[in-house]
């Protein structure tokens, strides 16, 4: 087939435009904002982009139209398609018609901590030899590409694995299917990471959310299984919905739980029994938890612990998820994904652990629907207490950010100038210190622009 994708930049999209690509067919598609990581990605598996969402596109006759959920009514592109009564679909459904239908399906869910454990469980499954397809709403390091399709087990030379995992999306599915995107994966084994409130744009509160997980639980099979969260009251009020599968709990007081922890590392405890020391280099008591969830969902397709274990051990992460973006006269510049508060203190609290009392200057772009839309900005002053310094990028928001930030006093300052911001930050910075960038989109490239100023 020849597929068009509408919002092909998307990590999502641009993922399922690798799978389809690898599966042979044509893929082509538009976007109207292209940068890194997935423009680098699309451009080298020579997938051809179209800037913008002109009805000049369909004169390209694709056999079908792959709508993403940036795409709206009104765009000229989508409105030729309506109007000629041409074939298409949303991208979750093309994904679970095409590519889900006869595969184990292990999806990870959450409200946070969806990429890294998705990754995590993917890189698990591939180290112990069993060659996962996956899509992960990022570019795991251990891999290089967001996306891949089956490959051949070791212990199989003549088939192809039969384990695909997935980052389940809570968001909404299309303008026309306003059912989360994960609905359309049908998983045997289901992580539910955390739940709370975000997405202000789409859900109305808290129990609507709720209301989509549940409707995940409901296609899980009865030989499934749910691993959730133990600590969440939420994800507690989801089962008691209703749940037909076989149910493991981590992070709360039973199940998979945390034992001694170490600077590199901590003890993973099942039902009470020690299954090992995990070695590595991520951060913070969240990344723990999204191992324990991953170390779980690979158990149940017959990965033991120990083996989990030690994959992770050799875990690189995420493409922007505490990713160092250089270091320029002993100044530190990361690069971060977080943009909800419960991320963004996860993120620094992680950060703190690991530099102590070295100074943390914080940047974050709310950027976000829920944060334009100014739901949580109370809770952004204590999200960032725990950094030396706050600057915050206040373009394009419907409130004032330096209201916002009023309760950090004189630590945090506001710009609504990228130049403007990028000067007040390389004012203050002084060799030791550590720049954490906190963004779910390109920034403006602040990140290059700060390390050339830096310097």
């Amino acid at each position: 087939m020849h597929i068009h994708i509408l919002g092909i930049c998307g990590t999502f999209m641009g993922g399922i435009a690798a799978l389809a690509r690898e599966a042979g067919h044509k893929v082509t598609g538009c976007d109207a904002n292209v940068y890194p990581p997935m423009s680098t990605q699309l451009e080298s598996l020579g997938i051809e982009l179209i800037e913008g969402f002109g009805a000049e596109q369909i004169a390209l006759k694709p056999d079908l139209f792959v709508i993403g959920n940036v795409v709206k009514r009104g765009m000229p592109l989508m409105e030729a398609i309506l109007n000629a009564g041409l074939p298409y679909t949303s991208g979750p459904q093309w994904l679970g018609e095409h590519l889900l239908r006869d595969k184990w399906v292990l999806a990870v869910a959450g409200t946070h901590g969806k990429t890294t454990t998705t990754s995590m469980l993917a890189w698990i499954l591939e180290d112990a030899g069993l060659a996962p397809g996956f899509l992960v709403g990022g570019i795991p390091e251990n891999f290089g590409v967001s996306a891949r399709a089956p490959g051949t087990p070791r212990q199989d030379a003549a088939s192809t694995s039969p384990f695909f995992v997935i980052e389940a999306d809570e968001y909404d599915t299309a303008f026309f299917d306003k059912r989360s995107k994960f609905v359309h994966y049908r998983p045997r084994t289901v992580i539910l990471n955390n739940l709370e409130f975000d997405h202000a744009d789409i859900f109305a509160d808290l129990s609507a959310i709720e209301t989509q997980f549940h409707h995940l639980v409901r296609t899980v099979p009865g030989q499934g299984r749910v691993i959730v969260n133990g600590k969440e009251d939420s994800l507690q009020r989801v089962l008691e919905r209703g749940c037909w599968s076989e149910v493991e709990h981590f992070a709360g007081s039973g199940g998979w739980t945390l034992g001694a922890v170490y600077p590199d590392g901590f003890d993973v405890i099942f039902n009470g029994e020690p299954q090992g020391r995990l070695v590595w280099s991520l951060m913070g008591e969240h990344n723990a938890h999204n191992a324990l969830a991953a170390i779980a969902a690979a158990r149940h397709v017959g990965v033991t612990p120990q083996v989990a274990i030690e994959a992770l051990s050799r875990f690189e992460n995420v493409k922007r998820r505490m990713e160092i973006k250089g270091v320029v006269n002993g100044i530190t510049v990361y690069d971060d994904f977080a943009h909800h508060p419960t991320a963004i203190a996860t993120t620094v609290a992680g950060l703190r652990a690991k530099v102590g009392t070295q100074r943390i200057l914080a940047i974050l772009e709310p950027r976000s629907n829920t944060m334009k839309l100014g739901t949580m900005k109370e809770a952004l002053p204590g999200s960032l207490a725990d950094a030396d310094r706050v600057f915050c990028y206040g373009a394009n928001l419907g409130w004032d950010t330096a209201e916002a930030l009023a309760p950090l006093g004189t630590k945090a300052q506001s710009c609504t100038e990228l130049d403007t911001l990028i000067a007040a930050i390389v004012a203050e910075a002084q060799p030791g210190d550590q720049i954490l960038v906190m963004s779910n989109g390109g920034f403006g490239g602040i990140h290059g622009k700060l390390l050339a100023a830096l310097a």
